[in-house]
């Protein structure tokens, strides 16, 4: 037995309009079609054959689920279905007069092939007709809306193909306060064209001329929506923003498909999105098997690296997560953003600082975590020249106080974060990182030693990456502000180049990295180092975020060199001389194979460190550091 379909008040309503549509299409056909005589000799026919044919009709339509289109959105796809559907009405009415209903039964043609045809064409009409009637009706509707609301007269910037994604939505209600006026459209085959009735007006480099001429008509434009294409570099992005700032215009950033997320939904244009190479792909499947289910500490939870990772940690499904920060505002908004999240994780955070030893040492046995990411350091270069002391004390006796309290509790791997100023160090922040560094190799190959392959053998890597967009004390915030202000911006030297990568590409990685290392078989490297691509010069950034911020260099905002700072140099390094590099077999992340000293002689370093601090004897702690990382060239002031 076959069930019918069950139909919602609407599709009833298109169901009753499609059927009388045919019954209609058939009467105007013999109308139009016949002469009184050939009309009269055919009415009693079409009384009997018309019920029929509706009903039969209704079927067809059903195949074909007429009924569950939405009508204000009626497509060329629609269309081609009714298409289909008349087609198949129209053959079967073929059918009937030439083979089943014969001259031989009624001495003539009952329809006839002109009728038929004149049937089919009438048919078409009603069904489709209608339906596109209505849509225009709708957009007629929303566009008066749209024009009598207070909407923003805006172009569009990009190629047709991306603009009408933008008018579709528009067109639907999605987006709403946006009068679109005119498309400017970088590609020459879209020019004097027109998108769902908006023209396009021309080349980008047109977008005065056609602010100009559309204020001359009383229409004054005062935003620009960028779609992808807008960003490619024949569409010369930082010319549109440049001009778009003169101009007073706002700017918004239809997104990409290919990014994911809504794509109708509307973005301010961040820096990010035209400052740096394309980020590396991450394998998220890999990320959330690794990282599922398991207990977990962030050190330095707080700071923006530390932050973004208990972040992805979250999102990536841990069922405990512990924050040890020491700074309370930090550890409070951290803790404010994941719970944001509702995620499933239990998630807790305590104030300490990894320089109390014995209150590391009791919150993590306590929490017995699988995993340690250790992100607590002190980081400004200059500042740590100036503090040597407070650099050794959290960055190297902080982190040896983090890696023997993950070891003391079970925990199967320690990740501390490190720096590319490790390498060949001429600072303070290298030469404690890079000593840090050394500790935990050294560690990782004493349960290495002692363990052999067993599965509990606990891993301890150090990540090195370079400077993080937008984090904490990065130049990126620095130069905006600098803008913000009216300039000028300070670079410390015109040759200064420099590695950069996102926060999320950097914690991302960070985390591939920790899940590589547990990887079996037990690997003989412990030192990860991040593909941030090529190095960046400095002054060369701060151009491009004049540029992007609507500014021309050197005449809106003045670019100033301030001379190199204590412990910075020119160029970072990502391998010592000694260290030989290994990949991993993961995109995005390479290795070092360790050249450590031993454990005991990395002791009795610290043994030497701990003395001259009790002393504020800055003269030993450099020795003591020369001796430690033989690479180190700073110099006791």
């Amino acid at each position: 037995m076959i069930s019918l379909p069950k139909l919602t008040p609407r599709q009833i309503l298109i169901v009753l309009h499609d059927l009388l549509a045919t019954a209609a299409a058939i009467v105007l056909t013999f109308f139009v079609r016949f002469e009184s005589n050939g009309l009269y000799e055919r009415i009693g026919g079409l009384k009997v054959f018309l019920p029929f044919f509706v009903v039969y009709a209704a079927a067809v339509y059903f195949i074909f689920e007429l009924h569950r289109n939405k009508w204000r959105f009626t497509s060329v796809p629609d269309l081609y279905n009714i298409f289909r559907a008349s087609t198949v009405l129209a053959v079967s009415l073929l059918a009937l007069d030439y083979v089943l209903l014969t001259p031989n039964f009624y001495g003539t043609f009952f329809f006839g092939k002109i009728t038929i045809l004149l049937y089919w064409l009438l048919q078409i009409f009603f069904l489709g007709g209608s339906r596109v009637a209505y849509r225009y009706f709708h957009y007629a509707r929303t566009l008066q809306r749209v024009k009598i609301a207070d909407a923003t007269p805006t172009l569009v910037v990009g190629r047709a193909a991306d603009a009408e994604v933008l008018l579709r939505s528009i067109e639907s209600g999605a987006v709403k306060k946006i009068w679109p006026v005119g498309i400017l459209s970088p590609s020459a085959t879209d020019r004097g064209q027109s998108i769902r009735g908006i023209p396009v007006l021309g080349d980008i480099d047109d977008l005065e001329r056609v602010v100009a001429d559309l204020a001359g008509r009383d229409t004054r434009v005062t935003r620009l929506v960028l779609a992808p294409s807008a960003f490619s570099p024949e569409a010369r992005p930082e010319a549109i923003l440049i001009r778009a700032r003169r101009l007073g215009l706002s700017l918004s950033q239809l997104p990409s498909f290919e990014a994911g997320g809504p794509a109708v939904h509307l973005t301010p244009v961040a820096v990010e999105d035209l400052l740096l190479r394309p980020s590396v792909k991450i394998d998220y499947h890999r990320l959330e098997g690794f990282v599922s289910g398991k207990a977990i500490v962030v050190t330095g939870g707080g700071g923006s690296i530390g932050a973004e990772i208990c972040d992805r940690i979250v999102t990536f499904g841990a069922a405990r997560l512990l924050i040890i920060e020491n700074s309370e505002p930090a550890l409070y908004a951290v803790q404010e953003s994941l719970a944001a999240m509702q995620s499933k994780a239990e998630i807790s955070g305590r104030i300490a600082d990894i320089r109390d030893r014995a209150r590391i040492t009791s919150l993590i046995a306590q929490f017995k975590p699988d995993i340690v990411f250790h992100a607590a350091a002190l980081k400004h270069v200059p500042l740590l020249e100036r503090d040597w002391g407070e650099g050794i004390k959290t960055n190297v006796l902080g982190s040896i106080n983090v890696a023997d309290a993950a070891a003391a509790a079970g925990a199967t791997a320690m990740v501390m974060i490190s720096t590319d100023k490790a390498i060949e160090p001429v600072s303070v922040l290298g030469a404690t990182k890079r000593l840090a560094e050394m500790y935990c190799e050294a560690l990782d190959h004493e349960f290495a030693h002692r363990d052999g392959q067993h599965k509990r053998a606990m891993r301890l890597i150090s990540v090195r990456f370079g400077n993080v967009l937008a984090s904490n004390g990065s130049v990126v915030p620095k130069f905006k502000a600098q803008i913000e202000a009216g300039g000028p911006v300070t670079v410390t030297h015109p040759d200064m180049v420099r590695y950069f990568m996102t926060i999320r590409e950097a914690c991302d990685l960070v985390v591939t990295a920790a899940s590589h290392a547990l990887t079996p078989p037990r690997s003989d490297v412990s030192v990860y180092v991040l593909n941030m691509g090529q190095p960046v010069k400095i002054v060369d950034l701060a151009e491009r975020i004049i540029r992007l911020s609507g500014l021309e260099p050197g005449r809106d905002i003045k670019i100033t060199f301030t001379g190199i700072r204590p412990g910075e140099r020119l160029h970072e390094i990502l391998f010592a001389r000694e260290e030989e590099m290994t990949e991993t077999g993961i995109p995005g992340i390479v290795a070092a194979k360790p050249v450590r000293p031993s454990l005991e002689a990395i002791r009795a370093w610290v043994a030497t460190l701990e003395q001259g601090l009790a002393r504020d004897e800055r003269a030993a702690i450099y020795n003591v550091l020369r001796d430690a990382v033989p690479e180190f060239r700073g110099e006791a002031a």
